[in-house]
């Protein structure tokens, strides 16, 4: 149990004293970066998956005709 206990307060102390975090204005742009970045990629995925769904649609009407 001390092992746990030791851990917990070495965690804590190392991000208290040992990590820059920062500032509250730099993270909520790089929010809206990964937001928009992902939005984007999900369109783009989509897209895709639209595409390959019609080629493969097309072709298996070509096979049974």
């Amino acid at each position: 149990m001390a092992g746990i206990v030791n851990y917990i307060s070495e965690s804590y102390n190392e991000l208290k004293n040992h990590v820059t975090w920062t500032s509250w204005p730099e993270a909520q742009r790089l929010t809206i970066v990964v937001a928009v970045f992902s939005i984007i990629f999900s369109l783009a995925v989509w897209g895709v998956d639209s595409l390959f769904s019609s080629a493969i649609e097309q072709y298996f009407e070509w096979i049974k005709s």
